[in-house]
């Protein structure tokens, strides 16, 4: 329950930092000096790895869920299974949209 109320404390904490930032994207055509960092570079690596690191938190949930499902009921082992990998599609598709959109943003 406490890693439930941290995980929805830093999310909320997080879109909260991105309601801010947004207006640094609304500037005009000012460009970096030459010597500075690269700064969608670096906060795409960040993004990245956050959706990648969630993703890999909710296959676990998943995997574990279909785990005790099938546990508990033998016989509704298929329409679990197939359950089980449609959820994971769904979430591993989430990660790659996410890095096509960084690279598409990036590049």
């Amino acid at each position: 329950m406490l890693l439930v109320l941290f995980f929805i404390v830093v999310r909320r904490a997080l879109m909260a930092l991105m309601m801010v930032t947004m207006p640094a994207y609304a500037q005009g055509g000012t460009t970096a000096p030459a010597g500075g960092a690269n700064w969608v570079a670096i906060a795409s690596g960040f993004g990245i790895a956050i959706a990648a690191g969630l993703a890999g938190l909710g296959q676990g949930r998943v995997g574990a869920a279909a785990c005790e499902a099938m546990a508990r009921n033998p016989a509704a082992r298929p329409a679990i299974q197939l359950a089980l990998i449609l959820g994971l599609a769904f979430i591993e598709s989430l990660v790659l949209f996410t890095l096509v959109i960084i690279f598409a943003k990036v590049v």
